[in-house]
């Protein structure tokens, strides 16, 4: 009977996790403020090792416990509210459970050589979710896809039209994509599928899911005690 309980108290920790900004690294993590914007309830701060993202080329990775979920990958300059966001990419409509990894953003060049905010919202049906990273922007293309960046195994995704949440703040006017592509990713794939647009790519790579397994097997070591 105890088995039970703790295994519902797990099942029930993950189906409330949301998403978890895992590259460029959060500000922070805290579930029950993650519904906050800008940034899930973490104050934007910079630091001296911040994370340096190259204009020309980057990814995002991060992992969904939502099936279906929209996501909208935005940046700014800007270091204190107001902020004027600029989209990444449009709106992109993602399903699967798992790591999800969009490569081949690119931020406007006079991004290069400061310090900005990365901002990752997602759209499910618990509402709208937020996280940031604080960023050096550089310049340069990162072309070197590791092991932050991987796709679970039956996670699609489709560049929309949409520029915008109807729930979040005001973007910029300006997008440095548009267009709609779709992309699959399989683990037992030797071959990295892609989503193209008339001015960028998001580029979904084969992967693992071992973050996710560790969380799902969570369960079954409770269920031993």
């Amino acid at each position: 009977m105890l088995s039970f309980t703790y295994l519902g108290l797990a099942l029930l920790q993950l189906s409330s996790a949301h998403f978890v900004l895992n590259y460029p690294p959060s500000l922070g993590f805290d579930d029950e403020l993650e519904g906050n914007e800008p940034c899930g309830g973490q104050d934007i701060t910079f630091a001296d090792n911040d994370t340096n993202v190259p204009v020309g080329g980057f990814s995002i990775s991060v992992l969904s416990t939502h099936p279906q979920a929209q996501w909208l990958f935005r940046a700014t300059l800007s270091q204190e509210a107001p902020f004027n966001w600029t989209n990444l990419l449009p709106v992109v409509e993602a399903s699967g459970l798992g790591n999800f990894c969009p490569t081949g953003l690119t931020a406007p060049e006079e991004f290069e050589g400061q310090k900005g905010v990365i901002q990752v919202i997602q759209g499910a049906v618990d509402g709208n979710l937020y996280q940031c990273a604080a960023v050096n922007f550089v310049t340069g293309v990162n072309s070197t896809i590791g092991s932050a960046c991987t796709n679970a195994t039956g996670v699609t995704a489709t560049i929309t039209d949409q520029q915008n949440f109807t729930s979040s703040e005001d973007t910029s006017s300006s997008s440095t994509a548009s267009g709609t592509a779709s992309a699959t990713a399989s683990s037992t794939s030797s071959s990295a599928a892609t989503a193209t647009s008339s001015s960028a790519a998001a580029i979904m790579h084969p992967v693992s899911q071992s973050m996710l397994s560790i969380v799902l097997a969570l369960p079954l070591g409770l269920m031993a005690l």
